[in-house]
C-alpha cells in the first residue's frame, strides 16, 4: 500500500501498478482502460508517493508477475546489479534530481543504462517536466552502426519512407530520389509494404539493393514486413540488411503481433549470418507506440507508458540499429490531442535513451486526432533539441499508403539548419560528392550530378 496526502485528503494506492498508473500525466488511453487518476489532485498525490518510492522497490515488486510474462523475466534476469549500484540508494525523486545534475554525464549515463529497468525509467519520467525529459535525453549518447554511423552528437538522421499503396516500383523509386535529393535516407530507406507476400517483399528488397549499389549509397535498406516474412526472404536469398518488427511490452501483446523473444533471436541470428554490414552489425529495427498493449487487451492493468517502456527492454536485448516510437499513429483513443502526443513522444524518447537505445520518433498523428501540423512542428523541434537520433522523411509529410500525417524531407532540412545538425558522416560525404549538399551542408540546386542521380536515362526500377 502506498499513500500520500494532499491537504486534508489521504490517497491510497494498493500496489505499484496502480501507483504508476495514477501518477501518469493525463492521456485518453489510460482513461479508456480505467487506470487514470480520477482527478488532478489524485494524480499529484500519486506523483508525490512515487517520488518518495525507493528505486529498488521497482526491482522487488513486478508490475506483471515473473511467472506469467517473459518480458518481466527478461527485465529481471538481465538486470545488471553492479551498473545499478551507484543509484541504488536513491528514491525516484532523488533519481530525477541526480539525472538533472552535472554528475550525470554522457559516459556515466551510458555505464548506468544496463542497471536501469523500464519501470524505473517510466517512474521517473512521470514526475519530470518536459524540459527535464529533454535535458536528460540530450545527455544520453547511443551510437550504432551498419553501413554508416548513427547517433553521434550534432547529427540528425532521417528514415526515407517511400511508401506506395500498390508497391509500384516506379512510384517508390520517385519518392526515394525525391528524398535523396533533399538529403534524407541516412538512417534507413525503409518501405512499409502494401502486402506481406514474400515474393513482393523479395522484389522490393532486390530493388532497394540495386539502387543502393548503383549509386554506392552508404546507408541501409529495410522492407518493414513481419519478421516471419523477412525470415522467409532470407531463406530465398534476398538481400536483407535490417530485420524489422513491431514490438510491445508484454508477452501477450507480442503474441498478438505474432512474435516471441525466441523468434526475434532467430531472426537476428539469420541477419547476422549474412554479414552485410560494413561498419557494424546492428541488424534489427524495432517500432513501438503507446497504446499497443491496451489495443490488444494485453496490458495486464499496466498504464500505457509503462508498457511502452517495457517494450524497450525487448528492443535492448537485440542491440538494434534503430528504434522508433510511432507516437501518434494508433489514434486519439490512446493519445487524444497534440498535448498528449507531445508529452508521450518526449517520454518515449527519454525512456528509450536512458535504457541505452538509439531512439527515433515518427512525429505523427491520424486525421481524426485533435492535432495538426503545428503540434508536430513543436514536437519535432523539441525532440531535435533533445538529441533524437532520427525522424521520418515522408513525401509531403502525408503517407499515401498508411493514411496518416508525419514529417517531410523539408522538415529535416529545417531542423538541420536551425540547430546546426548534420547527417551521418558517411552519408554527408556522399551527399557532397553527388552535388546534393555543399561543403556547409546547404542544399544545392539541381546540377548535372544531381540530375544523373535522378536517373534521367530511366529510373532503375522494373514493373
Amino acid at each position: 500500500m502506498y499513500t500520500a496526502a494532499v491537504g486534508s485528503v489521504r490517497y491510497r494506492f494498493p500496489d505499484l501498478r496502480t501507483l504508476l498508473a495514477r501518477a501518469s500525466p493525463a492521456r485518453s488511453g489510460d482513461a479508456l482502460a480505467g487506470l487514470a487518476a480520477a482527478s488532478a489532485e489524485e494524480r499529484v498525490a500519486a506523483q508525490m508517493a512515487l517520488a518518495d518510492l525507493p528505486l529498488r522497490t521497482l526491482l522487488d515488486e513486478a508490475v506483471i508477475p515473473y511467472e506469467l510474462d517473459d518480458v518481466t523475466r527478461l527485465i529481471l534476469d538481465s538486470h545488471d546489479a553492479p551498473a545499478f549500484a551507484p543509484v541504488r540508494h536513491l528514491t525516484v525523486g532523488g533519481f530525477r534530481e541526480w539525472l538533472l545534475s552535472h554528475e550525470a554525464t554522457p559516459d556515466v549515463l551510458a555505464a548506468l543504462a544496463p542497471g536501469i529497468t523500464p519501470e524505473m525509467a517510466a517512474a521517473v519520467s512521470k514526475i519530470m517536466r518536459l524540459q527535464d525529459l529533454v535535458l536528460v535525453a540530450r545527455k544520453c549518447s547511443i551510437v550504432t552502426r551498419f553501413r554508416n554511423t548513427l547517433g553521434l552528437p550534432g547529427r540528425l538522421s532521417v528514415r526515407l519512407q517511400p511508401n506506395h499503396p500498390t508497391d509500384d516500383p516506379r512510384g517508390i523509386g520517385a519518392a526515394i530520389f525525391d528524398g535523396l535529393l533533399y538529403g534524407s535516407g541516412d538512417a534507413v530507406i525503409g518501405i512499409n509494404p502494401a502486402t506481406d507476400n514474400p515474393r513482393a517483399v523479395v522484389a522490393l528488397l532486390e530493388m532497394l539493393d540495386e539502387l543502393r549499389e548503383r549509386y554506392a549509397i552508404p546507408t541501409q535498406s529495410c522492407v518493414l514486413a513481419h519478421v516471419t516474412t523477412t525470415l522467409e526472404a532470407i531463406r530465398r536469398g534476398a538481400p536483407v540488411d535490417l530485420v524489422f518488427q513491431s514490438i510491445a511490452g508484454t508477452e501477450s501483446a507480442n503474441a498478438a503481433f505474432g512474435i516471441t523473444l525466441a523468434l526475434l533471436a532467430e531472426a537476428r541470428d539469420a541477419a547476422l549470418s549474412l554479414g552485410r554490414g560494413s561498419l557494424g552489425q546492428n541488424v534489427m529495427y524495432f517500432e513501438t507506440g503507446q497504446g499497443s498493449a491496451l489495443s490488444a487487451e494485453a496490458h495486464h492493468g499496466v498504464d500505457q507508458q509503462t508498457c511502452e517502456a517495457r517494450a524497450y527492454a525487448v528492443a535492448r536485448r537485440f542491440e538494434p540499429l534503430l528504434v522508433n516510437t510511432v507516437v501518434g499513429f494508433i489514434g486519439p483513443e490512446y493519445l487524444y490531442d497534440g498535448k498528449q502526443i507531445t508529452r508521450a513522444g518526449l517520454e518515449d524518447h527519454f525512456c528509450g535513451k536512458l535504457l541505452g537505445l538509439p531512439m527515433g520518433c515518427d512525429v505523427c498523428y491520424t486525421n481524426h486526432a485533435e492535432a495538426d501540423q503545428d503540434d508536430m512542428d513543436a514536437l519535432l523541434t523539441v525532440l531535435a533539441a533533445a538529441g533524437v537520433t532520427y525522424v521520418m522523411g515522408v513525401p509531403g509529410a502525408d503517407d499515401v499508403m498508411l493514411g496518416y500525417q508525419s514529417t517531410s524531407f523539408h522538415d529535416a532540412l529545417y531542423l538541420r539548419e536551425l540547430l546546426g545538425l548534420r547527417p551521418a558522416p558517411e552519408f554527408e560525404l556522399w551527399l557532397r560528392e553527388m552535388g546534393v549538399f555543399d561543403q556547409a551542408n546547404r542544399l544545392l540546386p539541381p546540377n548535372r550530378r544531381a540530375l544523373r542521380l535522378l536517373g534521367r536515362q530511366g529510373l532503375p526500377f522494373r514493373k
